[in-house]
């Protein structure tokens, strides 16, 4: 039996993944495979991939077929300055004009729709298309782009173009953190290999508990030399994203999909997460162990 973990190809998940033993996750039979949040959401929906960090909303498209592992998530409580509206004018005066959405998401671009209808009253012209900020905006009026195509953009941005953080938006809007990527696993997985299951997740809880010790030291030296930018840019940037996932973190999450689905962005309400109980993992790790 293998396992197949899903590695989202954005620097914002990187702490549960950079001091992984990935060696030894290997000699246990796991594969990895990195890709950006849409690919890894249409893996996991097609049995290609077991569990792995996917996009909030991917998991609520699937409730059924996932249980969400607990203690992991990428949130922000404000701005999570990856996720952004750029725009050649105001937000305020979106209404009747043409918005070119990233391909790479579905969380991001549910929330931008989220906030211009809701919190705006905004009706806007919506295209999918790879994400080029260049290309992107030759015929739309503005583009939503995240991870590190929006980090590059928001970097080299003209002066005659505005820009909005979604997670500043929805957090002044809310009061509550923006969740999203959450990590999941397929419910057969668990079925069939709980015990390897739980030995990733541990796993991702260790590199997740050690980037923060170390104050994503060294992992932001190692990006700086692959991705760019400053120290101090990733520093604060790492220092602003939440990687827990309590009870705060869930209600924020249950609020997003509850709007989801009064708007028809959900086909079925998602009232509560099915959280597999990290208490019955770290008991069966441990009896395994003796």
């Amino acid at each position: 039996m293998s396992l197949v973990i899903g590695e989202i190809s954005y620097t914002n998940i990187l702490p549960f993944f950079y001091h992984l033993d990935r060696e030894k996750l290997k000699e246990a039979n796991c594969h990895f495979t990195p890709q950006v949040p849409a690919q890894l959401n249409k893996a996991m929906a097609a049995d290609q991939v077991d569990i792995g960090g996917i996009s909030s909303f991917a998991y609520a498209a699937n409730a059924g077929a996932y249980t969400l592992l607990p203690n992991l998530s990428v949130t922000s409580y404000g701005n999570v300055n990856s996720i952004f509206l750029f725009s050649k004018h105001p937000i305020e005066q979106l209404a009747a004009k043409k918005i070119a959405l990233t391909s790479s998401s579905a969380t991001s671009v549910h929330l931008l729709k989220i906030i211009l209808e809701h919190f705006y009253s905004l009706d806007v012209q919506y295209t999918t298309m790879k994400p080029d900020f260049t290309e992107m905006l030759r015929e739309h009026d503005g583009c939503l782009l995240i991870g590190d195509d929006a980090i590059r953009a928001k970097r080299e941005l003209p002066d005659n173009l505005y820009s909005y953080d979604l997670g500043e938006i929805w957090y002044k809007q809310t009061g509550l953190p923006m969740v999203y990527a959450v990590f999941a696993v397929r419910n057969e997985a668990i079925s069939k290999q709980a015990e390897l299951v739980g030995t990733v997740y541990q796993s991702f809880l260790a590199s997740k508990q050690l980037s923060e010790e170390l104050n994503y030291q060294p992992m932001i030296a190692d990006i700086v030399k692959t991705h760019g930018g400053s120290e101090d840019f990733w520093n604060l940037y790492f220092q602003q994203l939440c990687n827990d996932f309590g009870e705060t973190e869930q209600r924020g999450l249950l609020y997003f999909y509850r709007l989801a689905y009064q708007l028809g962005y959900l086909k079925h309400p998602v009232d509560k997460l099915v959280i597999w109980d990290s208490v019955l993992i770290k008991k069966m790790l441990a009896n395994n162990e003796m």
